[in-house]
């Protein structure tokens, strides 16, 4: 986005007060207050897709803000986190698309970077797009985009977010870490010892019956403490077991070194 933005002083008015309205956010509900207050008197919008990967490019968050009532099948084929529409419009970004990027998905459209998604925009109903994102950081990257525009988007949009797009990364990672801290508080006690030493494992790929070998015990007694320890974490299967211990941190904790010791 090289063409020359000139804010008008309306303008900058509302900037500053969507800067100044992101600083105090740390929660869910301020995320969304903000984005339908501030940050819609300079970027209206029906629907933002807020991502946030790991150090792995893992989706470690997925938040959607909305100020209607949204269908669920439109609101999986947004977020879904392994094939949603803002999943796959992050990673073909990260392969060669400049950000911000912006889609006017109209007729005259298809020689665009971001043509593939033309007929999925049109079918959502969603028909103009604005998306940016950050660099992979140490701490994790996030990606926004931004659906639904009532007018077709242009550089002058595009500038407003690359200008409030410190503040959204900013607040989308403090609103992620405040819900690992209220998860990590919600859990009845602390994972056991014994469970931290076969979720070490299962994270390594092995089987209950490999598990059973190493620790001694039989597979059945394995399967007993990963079902204790799914109820626990709030999960239903092994990967996700393996992805909430890793957004709680549980992997660095001491009790590791039980695991790499058996």
């Amino acid at each position: 986005m090289e063409q020359l933005v000139i804010l008008s002083k309306l303008e900058q008015e509302y900037l500053l007060h969507a800067i100044e309205a992101a600083l105090p956010v740390r929660q869910a509900g301020q995320f969304f207050l903000w984005t339908q207050g501030q940050l819609q008197a300079l970027l209206p919008h029906q629907v933002m897709m807020c991502l946030q990967f790991g150090p792995q490019d893992e989706v470690q968050h997925v938040e959607c803000v909305h100020s209607t009532v949204l269908d669920a099948g439109l609101l999986g084929r947004l977020g879904n986190r392994d094939d949603g529409l803002a999943l796959r419009l992050a990673r073909h970004c990260r392969q060669g698309v400049g950000l911000p990027a912006m889609l006017d998905a109209t007729p005259g459209a298809e020689r665009h970077p971001l043509a593939p998604f033309l007929g999925e925009l049109r079918d959502l109903g969603l028909d103009n797009l604005l998306l940016h994102g950050s660099e992979r950081l140490p701490g994790g990257a996030t990606f926004f985009a931004l659906f639904g525009l009532p007018h077709r988007p242009r550089a002058r949009h595009a500038y407003f977010l690359e200008l409030l797009l410190p503040h959204l990364h900013m607040a989308l990672q403090r609103i992620n870490q405040q819900q690992r801290q209220a998860r990590a508080g919600a859990r009845a006690r602390p994972a056991s010892a014994r469970e931290m030493e076969i979720l070490y494992w299962v994270r390594e790929g092995k089987s209950n019956e490999e598990i059973g070998l190493i620790l001694g015990i039989s597979g059945l007694t394995v399967k007993n403490h990963l079902q204790r320890l799914y109820r626990l974490l709030g999960v239903s299967n092994r990967a996700h077991a393996i992805a909430r211990g890793m957004a709680l941190h549980l992997f660095e904790q001491p009790a590791l070194a039980l695991a790499e010791a058996a």
